[in-house]
């Protein structure tokens, strides 16, 4: 069953500028107001009224692939287990898949691979002439305790070693304290520690207390220059939700408004089926317009996920599903 071939997972890529940063406006963090109830309100619409089906969630699915951060951050992670995850992300579908949907040609892979300092070096080797990006978790992740000093050794190697993106952790203290100005300075010097690479903050979200203050460290993240901003590190109780997508995507767009600079987003944890992923998708879509949907500016933070949309594409190509012991990742 053949996809539209004007399919392309570069067709709507903007020109992204890397966000330079802005002054610490604390009047305006000051005035950041969340109606609760409206943003379950909003969010509880796009379960219930916004479906796609068929050959639309099939594209929609491929999209979400390109969007992929395939990662593996276990304790346990050895190098075979990385090269089996790059492996996957360079071949993310099954060629019999591919040939289904009469894609064969547009070289669908993941969006980058995000693994542990001490397995950038491998990930490199065996994504070389890919173009994967190769994402490296910072700062102590993922409580993010160490002394800055050592956090921001510890960035500036990764970077050293090949990392083109660093995922660093916030300080949660400083949020829920109040303290903006030490958040602001902590992420400024994280950004310099980083060079040319993307910087990810990972605030950690569901640690965070309230939407207002999720929506407060947010700005104040893109304030201190970083290029993307990301919900949890995928080892909290709760990580990536629809309500905390509809606040950090609207403060992308304020701060998008007042700087000019596009900063992108990153859900991560929790985010295991395609059903899920679609729900983030469609609201991204809708708050931030298509072109946010792109490698550039989205990304899905996923270990799980692959598994279930490749069970949904072969399933609108055979019309039956498969188990999941035939969709390994690594």
């Amino acid at each position: 069953m053949p996809l539209d071939k004007n399919f392309n997972r570069r067709e709507m890529d903007p020109v992204v500028v890397k966000n330079n940063g802005s002054p610490l406006k604390l009047e305006f963090i000051n005035e950041v107001r969340i109606n609760k109830s409206a943003v379950e309100k909003r969010c509880a619409s796009v379960i219930n009224r916004r479906t796609v089906k068929k050959h639309n969630q099939a594209a929609w699915l491929l999209k979400a692939i390109t969007c992929m951060d395939l990662t593996t951050l276990s304790g346990d992670d050895t190098e075979s287990r990385v090269m089996r995850l790059c492996n996957k992300a360079k071949n993310p579908l099954r060629n019999d898949l591919l040939e289904s949907l009469g894609i064969e040609a547009l070289d669908i892979k993941v969006g980058g691979v995000c693994v542990y300092h001490q397995f950038i070096r491998t990930a490199l080797d065996n994504l070389q002439g890919s173009n994967i990006p190769v994402v490296a978790v910072s700062t102590g992740f993922p409580a993010g305790l160490t002394p800055k000093k050592t956090k921001i050794l510890e960035i500036k190697e990764s970077v050293r070693s090949g990392a083109q993106e660093i995922d660093i952790v916030i300080s949660r203290r400083h949020v829920l304290s109040g303290n903006w100005k030490k958040l602001y300075d902590e992420i400024s010097e994280y950004k310099e520690a980083s060079g040319d690479a993307h910087l990810k903050t990972i605030l950690a979200t569901g640690e965070l207390g309230t939407l207002k203050n999720i929506a407060k460290a947010s700005l104040v993240c893109m304030m201190a220059g970083a290029d993307f901003i990301k919900t949890s590190t995928g080892k909290e109780t709760i990580n990536a939700t629809l309500p905390f997508t509809l606040v950090m995507s609207r403060a992308i767009r304020e701060y998008f408004e007042l700087t000019g600079f596009a900063v992108g987003y990153k859900p991560a944890g929790g985010i295991s089926s395609a059903k899920d992923c679609l729900s983030h998708m469609i609201l991204i879509k809708e708050e931030l317009g298509s072109k946010w949907l792109n490698p550039s500016l989205f990304r899905l933070g996923a270990s799980s996920l692959l598994s279930d949309i490749e069970r949904q594409i072969e399933h609108f190509t055979t019309g039956q599903y498969s188990s999941f012991n035939r969709h390994g990742i690594a």
